[in-house]
């Protein structure tokens, strides 16, 4: 029998002395010692390795099940040229066994039950077998043939590491974040001190770079600020200082914000560098995604989907809506419209068409973006080095930019004609009315546009007037929310009603239908009802004066316990009066009832 054992050195093609001592239980003592394992198995021949790459191509193909071309070659000469196709060759991989049956013809076992322990044996006792070999340096070939089958595996190459991009996007938007964060705490802190700069100065890095020159507001007028803004609006910065608002800070709160605008300043550089490094790294891994979406959005798509060999095996459906899973799954889930696109929203062919024609611009540059993903994620690294590696992606974009028009140009032509020569109706001819007879020379008049620039003291002024103003609007809306939700809570307290209670509306109902389903009363009873119910509310509000009277009485009198009374002759007429009022009152009342 013989074995066929692979190394880093090569190929090993044994001889077994004693095919029975395969099949025993105690096969592990065999190979307790470099002489017992050369009793048992003898070299009978030995194929090198004549590079790594030849090393690499042949155990590739091992590893797939496959004959390579230096095994093929081996097994030929050693065992069919020399007539010992006949004899058992024993392999490890079962693949591997019926590729060389097929091919060679040479009668092949695959697994026997000690062959676990034979390979175990040849492994451990290697450098015995292999008569003149050092272990270190097998060990040093086994090293060497892993690190160049990894590196093959993953296709390794400088410019095509799409790791460092997921690494680089994802930084970028993190600094993204903190510089935002940074420049708002920024505005807050020196607002205290100068809080008309955060309206005249919009942009955070410059913010920034004015506070680190300027310091106080005091030394505003004696600052020169012409490398970070332009005259105008140093001319509005510094007048604006003269009439600040503001409150004072002491050194060590400004020291404080200093740091803190260094940081800023710090961190928008990198991003800076760091976007500029995304930009080459994109342009040499995928040339034409980049030319057709931009930097930014590729770099997303590739984050997204893990790498660009993966992303390149998404369809174009796939690649539109990357990145709205969620909307994608919760319109599955409740039956609504799907979402048309997701992360290739952000590029520039998208954003400058029109609303009505998004979706279907993205469904066309999802399109054109898979077949330029396809051709970057499979083009070699040489390939790519060119100047013309981006031109599928250039010609794409074109041919979109183009279609765009057409379709913007369709729906500029489909508002005006909206009826066909085949419809009912037709738009109606336009013609032009009126007497005018001579040209009119008024219509050539232009209207001159100041070109001078305005007060840089004014301007201060209504900056201040700004902030004054906005101050007194978010006290508005402070007082009309808390107004809303008082009502809100009234509400809800009107809302809430115990069980078994009727509503008013509900009663109002059933006394309606009581009414409805009695006899209808005559014209006498309806007149004498009237009266009734008049003279009872007459009553009811004499009653209530009557007592609100009586308690104002009681209260004044419970104020001044020890405070004499008045006598009863100023009293008296007053009271006289109450009477005739109460008499008159009673009276009428006892009129209506009569």
């Amino acid at each position: 029998m013989l074995v066929l054992y692979e190394t880093a050195l090569g190929y090993c093609l044994f001889k077994v002395t004693d095919s029975a001592k395969l099949e025993s239980a105690d096969l592990w003592k065999e190979f307790e010692s470099p002489e017992k394992a050369h009793k048992l198995l003898k070299l009978k021949a030995l194929h090198r390795f004549t590079s790594t790459a030849t090393a690499v191509e042949d155990v590739t193909a091992l590893q797939g099940g496959k004959i390579g071309k230096g095994l093929k070659q081996f097994l030929t000469d050693e065992v069919v040229n020399k007539g010992k196709g006949k004899e058992s060759l024993l392999v490890v991989d079962p693949n591997l066994g019926r590729s060389i049956s097929k091919k060679l013809s040479i009668n092949v076992s695959v697994q026997s039950e000690g062959s676990n322990e034979l390979w175990r044996g040849i492994r451990s006792q290697l450098a015995g077998l292999l008569d003149g070999l050092d272990p270190k340096d097998l060990a040093t070939m086994s090293l060497g043939l892993s690190h160049s089958l990894s590196r093959f595996k993953l296709k390794f190459s400088p410019d095509k590491v799409d790791t460092m991009v997921v690494q680089a996007i994802a930084l970028l938007d993190d600094l993204d974040k903190e510089i935002n964060i940074y420049a708002m705490r920024v505005k807050e802190w020196y607002g205290w001190h100068f809080p008309e700069m955060a309206k005249i100065i919009s942009d955070n890095i410059a913010y920034a770079k004015v506070i680190r020159h300027m310091g106080f507001r005091s030394n505003a007028a004696s600052t020169d600020f012409s490398s970070i803004l332009p005259e105008d609006l140093e001319a509005v910065l510094k007048a604006a200082a003269e009439i600040s608002m503001g409150t004072e800070i002491s050194d060590s709160d400004i020291a404080h914000i200093h740091s803190l605008c260094d940081q800023v300043i710090s961190i928008s550089a990198y991003r800076t560098q760091l976007a500029e490094y995304l930009r080459n790294r994109m342009s040499a891994i995928a040339p034409n995604l980049t030319a057709l979406v931009g930097e930014l959005v590729g770099a997303r798509l590739i984050s997204h989907a893990g790498s660009l060999l993966s992303l390149a095996k998404h369809p174009a459906s796939t690649i539109q809506i990357l990145g709205a899973e969620k909307a994608l799954f919760r319109a599955l889930k409740t039956k609504h419209d799907t979402p048309k696109y997701g992360l290739i929203y952000h590029a520039s062919l998208i954003g400058q068409a029109p609303p009505k024609l998004k979706g279907k611009m993205a469904r066309m540059v999802a399109t054109k973006a898979a077949l330029s993903i396809r051709v970057d994620a499979l083009t070699d690294s040489d390939g790519k080095s060119e100047e013309a590696a981006s031109s599928i992606g250039i010609d794409n974009r074109v041919k979109l930019e183009s279609r765009l028009r057409a379709l913007e140009h369709q729906s500029d032509l489909g508002t005006t004609n909206r009826y066909s020569e085949n419809g009912a109706k037709k738009q109606a001819r336009f013609s032009m009315s009126g007497e005018t007879k001579t040209y009119n020379t008024k219509a050539d008049a232009v209207d001159f546009v100041s070109t001078q620039r305005d007060d840089p003291m004014e301007t201060a002024v209504q900056a201040v007037l700004d902030v004054k103003e906005e101050k007194r609007r978010a006290k508005e809306e402070k007082k009309a929310k808390k107004r809303a939700e008082k009502e809100k809570e009234e509400e809800d307290e009107d809302k809430m009603e115990v069980d078994g209670e009727e509503s008013k509306k509900e009663k109002k109902e059933k006394k309606r239908k009581r009414r409805e389903s009695q006899v209808p009363p005559t014209v006498e009873d309806e007149s004498m009802e009237k009266v009734g119910t008049r003279a009872l509310s007459i009553l009811e509000r004499t009653l209530i004066v009557f007592v609100r009277r009586k308690r104002k009485k009681n209260a004044k009198q419970r104020r001044r316990p020890g405070r004499p009374r008045k006598p009863k002759k100023q009293l008296q007429p007053r009271r006289v009066t109450h009477r005739k009022r109460r008499r008159k009152s009673r009276t009428e009342i006892h009129l209506f009832f009569l």
